[in-house]
């Protein structure tokens, strides 16, 4: 038993300290963004993963509960956006979830911490100061999202949009199947993440 579990420990290790590939934004998009230079009518949003730890995973990232694309190890997103209350998730093993007030004219950090999860990565997100957050993103390199800056309004200024009710809906069905414990955590999770993905 013990040799399993060494075992098991060492793949997990490996997994973890391997290197995943997303798209990447083009060199001249990354020194733009690294100007550090918000528009005088928008707030600046950097999520960078500035590890090397768990670097085989990639982790998808939501914004407002739309999915951006996926971080692997030193990279980073960032988005010029209309000011207001918006909300950014990660998804691993877990779903980590942090909700922002950004003004405009100002840049907002925040680092997507990768964890030791039961079987895969797990991630937490931490808003940091300035100085943090530049450090980290001049570490990693720009990924390249799915979605424009254009295309991610504050929740202070959206409606529900149908895409979002049927989000709600499918994600409250999972939840219930959870708490009737007709599912494992496992499946949940498994299911949540290819639901936001999905959406």
């Amino acid at each position: 038993m013990q040799l399993f579990k060494r075992g098991l420990a060492v793949a997990m290790a490996a997994v973890l300290m391997g290197c995943a590939a997303v798209p990447m934004g083009s060199v001249e998009e990354d020194s733009r963004a690294k100007a550090f230079k918000p528009p005088a009518d928008k707030a600046a949003l950097y999520i960078y993963r500035n590890e090397t730890f768990g670097a085989a995973v990639p982790m998808s990232v939501s914004v407002n509960g739309r999915n951006i694309g996926q971080t692997a190890s030193k990279t980073y997103f960032q988005f010029n956006l209309v000011p207001g209350r918006y909300s950014i998730e990660s998804t691993a093993e877990n779903v980590a979830e942090l909700k922002l007030q950004m003004e405009a004219g100002r840049n907002y950090f925040v680092w997507q911490e990768v964890k030791m999860g039961m079987w895969m990565a797990r991630s937490q997100l931490h808003q940091v100061d300035e100085d943090t957050g530049r450090a980290g993103v001049m570490e990693s390199k720009l990924a390249s999202a799915r979605l424009t800056a254009a295309e991610l309004q504050p929740l202070d200024a959206q409606g529900p949009t149908p895409r979002n009710v049927a989000l709600d809906e499918k994600l409250r069905q999972l939840q219930k199947l959870y708490d009737d414990k007709l599912i494992t955590e496992q499946e949940y999770q498994t299911k949540r993440k290819a639901l936001l993905e999905q959406f």
